[in-house]
């Protein structure tokens, strides 16, 4: 057994929603590839930012001076998190989407005509329509990269040949929110570099499954969402700080030139943040005894933990949904290929709509997630759309009784 696994009842007594009950049945969280739980420790941060340090920036009194310690300290706990050596890269903002529309239309300015963007249709809209809008407003090319429908796969061979001098960015994400399928971020940055494109991911769904590793990957940019990986809704921009610097933000003239604060438009969410920290803390917490020497160390211990557990839960799942008569998975179901994908299911049936099913589920105490979950480029390319699939997604709390409970009642509803 895993160490997570075999710490189950201690991990799962840090987060109290996970106590809940809904029509006689205690809940099973599997909504988490919308949005996780959290644990005691970042509520009890953002109440206490918001009991002992309520301020705003910049002042010379105590409380904006505890809470200008607490933001710093932000900063640098997310750095750990990705694996950035400078937290003046780090962003925070209200959520990736509105990071992601705001930085394409500053990167757009540097764009010139001819110039060209690739983007995929494994994406969520929030890593697609950004660039479209930028590129049309820039007069520039976007081209999107095909994808293997039959196991949710982006096409790396279309990479290749669609990759040239005209190419200015590689838009991508990490993990899709919709199949599991993690990509091959390293390898696609790689490539990308090798033309002289830089490379933009969005590691919203991938944050709370695997470790992020800006440095190790040599992308230039990346997105991801607290409220993914146990904390508030936050969203989180990285960028290299040579180009964060270089590029000009669209910003009051009364902010700051000086990073992270030229593209931290207005006031923050500062109790946000400060759940923030207490969320990147957990997840290093995880890591046994004795301790690493950095937080950076702990983490990527944790998220080696992590995916040791949901690799067999992952395991469980596609086993049982494979026996289901009638039941389409879509993504990877190869089990020899487990290491390809986040444990994120979607699944349909011919004999039941997406939105009863997770209305039955819902009644049985199993919370999903019904639609195209906004990953609406990739549901349009499996011809799914309106309805779309029922998604059921796990994540270092749940367990395999949880994974059980979803297979059998999807076995009784088939």
């Amino acid at each position: 057994m895993h160490w997570i696994a075999a710490q189950m009842e201690r991990t799962r007594a840090h987060f109290p929603a996970l106590q809940r009950s809904a029509h006689g049945r205690a809940v099973a969280f599997l909504d988490g590839p919308a949005g996780s739980q959290v644990p005691q420790c970042v509520i009890d941060a953002v109440a206490g930012y918001l009991r002992d340090c309520n301020a705003n920036h910049g002042g010379e009194f105590d409380t904006s001076r505890r809470s200008d310690a607490l933001l710093e300290e932000a900063h640098r706990a997310v750095a750990d998190l990705l694996g950035a050596t400078d937290p003046a890269g780090i962003i925070f903002g209200a959520n990736m989407t509105t990071l992601t529309l705001a930085f394409s239309r500053a990167i757009a300015r540097t764009w010139r005509a001819g110039d060209e963007v690739l983007i995929s249709q494994l994406d969520h809209d929030g890593n697609f329509a950004p660039w479209q809008l930028a590129a049309r407003d820039a007069g520039v090319v976007v081209r999107p990269i095909a994808i293997r429908a039959g196991d949710c796969t982006l096409d790396m061979d279309d990479l290749r040949r669609q990759l040239s001098p005209r190419t200015r960015l590689v838009a991508m994400g990490a993990a899709s929110n919709f199949s599991g399928t993690i990509n091959p971020v390293a390898e696609i940055v790689r490539c990308a570099h090798a033309v002289g494109a830089e490379v933009f991911i969005d590691a919203v769904h991938y944050a709370p499954h695997r470790l992020m590793d800006v440095a190790g990957w040599g992308c230039d940019y990346l997105v991801c969402s607290a409220y993914k990986f146990f904390g508030p809704h936050v969203g989180v921009l990285w960028g290299r700080p040579d180009r964060m610097e270089a590029l000009q933000p669209y910003k009051l003239s009364v902010a700051p030139d000086s990073l992270p604060g030229r593209w931290m438009t207005g006031t923050q969410n500062h109790e946000g943040i400060a759940g923030v920290l207490a969320a990147v803390n957990y997840l290093a917490s995880l890591t046994p005894t004795p301790t690493p020497a950095s937080r950076r160390e702990a983490i990527v211990k944790a998220m080696e933990l992590i995916a040791e557990h949901e690799h067999e839960l992952a395991r469980q799942c596609l086993r049982g949904l494979r026996d289901i008569p009638g039941l389409q998975v879509f993504g990877i179901t190869d089990e020899a290929r487990l290491a390809e994908r986040v444990p994120t299911f979607s699944f349909r049936s011919a004999k039941i709509s997406p939105q009863e099913m997770a209305r039955r589920l819902g009644e049985a105490g199993i919370f999903v997630w019904h639609g195209n979950f906004y990953a609406l480029p990739l549901t349009q390319a499996l011809g799914i759309e309106p309805a779309g699939a029922v998604r059921a997604g796990f994540l270092h709390y749940n367990t395999a009784a949880e994974v059980e409970r979803l297979v059998e009642a999807l076995r009784a509803l088939a």
